[in-house]
């Protein structure tokens, strides 16, 4: 194909599903008698971490060949792309366009020998090997994947969690899903991953769409038929097919889940009005930027007292002053998270500007949320009088606490000893707690981790952690 070249091109492989995905894989690793890195797999559930894959397989020599079923099929861009195998049929004419698309990419021959060191020209064109009759299988136009552009999508949800097996739902509310995917930071998913029992939302999209996916359907009618390949199960075998794959995928949802997607849509989700031009009402000094202030300062300790004995976090701080050691940085996770969800609007941040105007506080304002909700929790409790700065208490808490421990009859901390005190105390000023195992991270693993303090402290050492995880909070 590629005549004086001394390895082989880059090259892209569609299978038909994921086991179809690793028997393939198989297949290339024996024919070549290459190691894993040769070739490789790039679907949502390979064990590794997809995205690395695909850097790998943009920018590195290693993989040479890569796998997929549909997560390269659109949308990503690997320039020294230069050969497509088809294994699987497709039926759209527009995806087939946009998967032969992934092979259109230019490339000079500099940035093309960075992969393929025995280019002898720059990229001009590309390969299609169709080993499956897909050039030439009668192809249909796309239909647009969200044909209930109007029903909100937390109503499709709701659907399919009601029962609706219909593909316009479905693929409306899987097309939604994957859009509102792409939108998410790494806090949003793990949410999402505790409320979906540990699935992925792209997971859960490509259950979605596999669930309407006419192979996937055919392949259960035929196993409820009790048939072989290339039978004909018959439309009521098909329907019950459909209904038994939307089914199992409709298990995943829950009220919480669907609460929690649709929250952060609202969050995620931009309405732009192209045609109404904005008209300027007034302008001068807001009149009632204090009484704002109060209003907003008073929801948000209504919602902390409403919740106090629900989130354990909250108990601690206005109940349990006793356990305070106990706070962790997960426990005041689960405030933040929860707060998002319930009241999206009283964000860490916002609501602290408030406070600091009721307060008029002068210091700094803290930049991450955690730091934030926990000042502002201290306050509300009755901690802090005024708002104050959580690494100004921590830090004024522990030259009291070192003080008060040099002042008595115990020996002294020595230096080595007094920068590992300074360690734990900047840790809790950013985690709000420490333990143990987090001794086997940085900044402490550099320096020694829990075997370094444990010589340096001795049976001590669990003591100071957590009188110093009760005292520096207090």
């Amino acid at each position: 194909i590629f005549p004086g070249r001394k390895e082989v091109p880059k090259t892209l492989i569609f299978a038909k599903t994921d086991s179809h995905a690793d028997d393939i894989i198989q297949t290339v690793r024996e024919e070549f008698d290459e190691r894993n890195a040769f070739c490789k797999k790039l679907t949502y559930k390979t064990d590794e971490d997809p995205k690395s894959v695909l850097q790998q397989f943009r920018n590195e020599y290693y993989p040479r060949i890569a796998v997929t079923v549909d997560m390269v099929a659109t949308g990503t861009d690997v320039k020294p792309l230069e050969c497509l195998l088809f294994m699987r049929d497709v039926k759209s004419r527009n995806y087939f366009e946009q998967m032969k698309g992934r092979g259109t990419r230019t490339l000079d021959i500099d940035d093309l020998r960075k992969v393929t060191p025995s280019a002898v020209s720059a990229k001009t064109h590309y390969v299609i090997v169709d080993a499956i009759g897909v050039t030439k299988s009668l192809k249909t136009a796309s239909q647009p994947l969200i044909t209930k552009p109007t029903v909100p999508m937390k109503d499709l949800a709701m659907q399919v969690m009601m029962g609706a097996a219909d593909e316009d739902t479905i693929s409306s509310l899987a097309g939604r899903l994957a859009r509102l995917n792409k939108q998410l930071d790494a806090d949003d998913q793990r949410m999402i991953r505790q409320a979906a029992g540990g699935l992925e939302l792209n997971q859960l999209v490509g259950q979605l769409f596999g669930a309407i996916d006419a192979d996937n359907i055919e392949a259960r009618a035929l196993q409820l038929a009790g048939l072989g390949i290339g039978s004909d199960p018959g439309d009521a075998k098909r329907e019950q097919a459909q209904q038994q794959l939307v089914q199992e995928v409709a298990s995943v949802l829950n009220g919480e889940l669907v609460e929690l997607l649709d929250t952060l849509r609202r969050d995620k989700e931009q309405t732009i009005d192209h045609d109404t031009l904005d008209t300027v009402l007034g302008a001068g000094w807001e009149a009632n930027i204090a009484n704002n202030a109060q209003a907003i300062a008073d929801e948000f300790a209504a919602y902390l007292q409403a919740n106090k004995d629900n989130i354990a976090a909250l108990t601690i701080f206005f109940s349990q002053p006793y356990r305070r050691r106990e706070l962790s940085y997960d426990l005041i996770r689960q405030v933040l998270d929860k707060l998002k969800i319930d009241k999206p609007k009283l964000a860490p941040l916002y609501v602290w500007q408030a406070y600091r105007r009721l307060d008029d506080y002068k210091g700094a304002q803290p930049v991450q949320e955690l730091t934030a909700l926990v000042t502002l929790i201290r306050r509300v409790c009755g901690m802090d009088e005024t708002l104050s700065d959580f690494d100004v208490t921590v830090r004024r808490n522990f030259r009291n606490w070192i003080m008060q421990h040099h002042s008595g009859g115990t020996e002294k901390f020595n230096e080595e000893q007094m920068d590992w005190l300074r360690r734990v105390r900047d840790h809790v000023a950013n985690s709000f707690h420490i333990e143990r195992d987090d001794l086997e991270m940085s900044p402490f693993d550099g320096q020694g981790g829990l075997g370094k303090m444990y010589q340096l402290f001795g049976a001590k050492m669990d003591t100071l952690l957590d009188e110093l995880n009760e005292v520096l909070v207090a």
